[in-house]
């Protein structure tokens, strides 16, 4: 049983690479931030609004986390999260961090959010200070520390089908490492 998590700041391409891992290998999928955005609308806010409001009520943070963790522990799943590293402490992880530039992550969720460049890039602002700051008081854990993670992937440097693909080659590798050391283990 595998799990891997994809980590990384908002709009660098994680969704697209969990979504196309679990795909590939026929793992499950979670996206914590898929949870983040109904909660946000489930309390009538937008996702800087819920970001400020969850910053104040860390119960939330808990919630999606017991979630994740208890989604992990069955293995096979691909998890989509800033904190998946943190919490699945299930011997055959993969972490995977994916990056890109933040005037690539702006582009990215201006059209994934529909809303102007402007909007765009107050939400990565205020979204990336505010959970490194979150994280860091609530887990004692420094967000994107590339020593966390076995592979970073910049998704600025390749094209959306070529981060897939190295993802997958990467994912291949790891796990046939995985089960040749069981075999030796």
């Amino acid at each position: 049983m595998v799990v891997i998590t994809i980590s990384g700041p908002h709009g660098a391409g994680k969704s697209t690479i969990a979504k196309a891992l679990a795909k590939h290998f026929g793992f499950r999928y979670l996206s914590a931030g898929e949870v983040f955005r109904k909660m946000a609308r489930e309390y009538g806010m937008n996702i800087i609004e819920f970001t400020e409001y969850v910053s104040k009520h860390p119960e939330i943070d808990f919630e999606i986390d017991r979630r994740t963790i208890e989604e992990a522990r069955k293995g096979n799943i691909v998890i989509d999260a800033q904190l998946g590293f943190v919490f699945s402490k299930h011997p055959d992880t993969i972490n995977i961090l994916v990056i890109a530039s933040k005037e690539d992550r702006v582009k990215r969720v201006m059209e994934r959010e529909g809303v102007s460049y402007e909007e765009a890039l107050r939400d990565v602002e205020i979204r990336d200070a505010n959970e490194k700051e979150r994280f860091k008081k609530l887990y004692n854990v420094e967000l994107w520390n590339i020593y966390d993670f076995h592979v970073i992937l910049n998704t600025s440097k390749l094209s959306k089908e070529e981060s897939i693909k190295i993802a997958i080659e990467i994912c291949k590798v790891l796990i046939q490492s995985m089960k040749e050391g069981e075999k030796n283990g």
